[in-house]
């Protein structure tokens, strides 16, 4: 008796094919976790990734039957392929992709069990809210209010979860209430592979306005750096010739105060010697 061979489908195999093609087409091969992501915005941001890059949401076991034997060091990235993740295909440097998927990104407001990746702050300030049950919410969790013209208003600012805590429905709650959305859903960047450069990325998500809040910072501290030492750049020049002008009109008027001082000495010696 004669065991029956298996046979893979046809179509499995032609969905692998056409995936190496694909890589052999694009230079950045990017895995993005899309976990709690509602379908219509995955539909809505694959169709804004249009002209960036092509977009596949496939079974773990053909993405790595796919990826096989491409680049030394593709097969690093294996252990980023997870069924909840949807893969994109780009031309583009796999930093740029990331900062597309990034910017892509909305803001959505916490569900009980969510862990936050950074410090929640209910911040000072007057809301819409009126006086009622709502009161004891905002005592639960210690965040000092006070009525103003039939408002509550938040006497002082209150972290009422730090990075890494779970979300209970007492957070949920006045989060929803105050419209703070710790959260942001969309294509979260994992991993990318750069065929250019035969290169597995595993840090490349990018936080654009932490990165610019950063460079401000730096330049801030560059400049005070250049402008106490006195070495001209043309980003400083302005505030060193404002520093010398500084400095020329206190010396003026030390200088007039100091012959100002000689001529009354000057004047109480002669007075003494008539």
């Amino acid at each position: 008796m004669t065991q029956k061979k298996s046979s893979v489908p046809k179509e499995k195999v032609e969905l692998v094919k056409n995936l190496g093609k694909i890589i052999n087409e694009n230079k950045t091969f990017l895995i993005a976790s899309i976990r709690n992501l509602p379908g219509g915005q995955y539909q809505a941001i694959k169709h804004k990734l249009r002209g960036h890059a092509t977009v596949k949401f496939l079974k773990k076991n053909i993405m790595l039957r796919g990826i096989e034997g491409y680049g030394k060091n593709m097969k690093q990235i294996n252990d980023y392929v997870k069924e909840d993740c949807a893969f994109l295909f780009s031309k583009e440097d796999p930093f740029k992709l990331s900062m597309i998927l990034t910017d892509n990104q909305t803001a959505a407001k916490a569900k009980v069990g969510q862990v936050v990746n950074e410090d929640v702050v209910v911040q000072e300030g007057p809301t819409d809210l009126t006086a009622g049950p709502v009161i004891s919410e905002f005592g639960a969790l210690g965040i000092p209010i006070q009525m103003e013209e039939g408002k509550i208003h938040i006497k002082k600012a209150k972290t009422i979860l730090k990075a890494g805590d779970k979300v209970t429905q007492k957070e949920a709650g006045i989060m929803s209430k105050l419209d703070i959305k710790p959260f942001k859903v969309g294509f979260e960047p994992v991993a990318a592979y750069d065929s250019g450069e035969d290169k597995v990325f595993t840090s490349i998500k990018i936080d654009k306005e932490k990165n610019i809040n950063e460079l401000l910072v730096a330049h801030s501290k560059a400049l005070g750096l250049t402008v106490s030492i006195a070495y001209p750049t043309r980003g400083n020049i302005g505030y060193l010739l404002a520093k010398a002008a500084s400095h020329e009109k206190a010396l003026s008027s030390l200088s007039s105060k100091t012959e100002e001082k000689v001529e009354i000495k000057e004047e109480e010696s002669q007075g003494g010697t008539q």
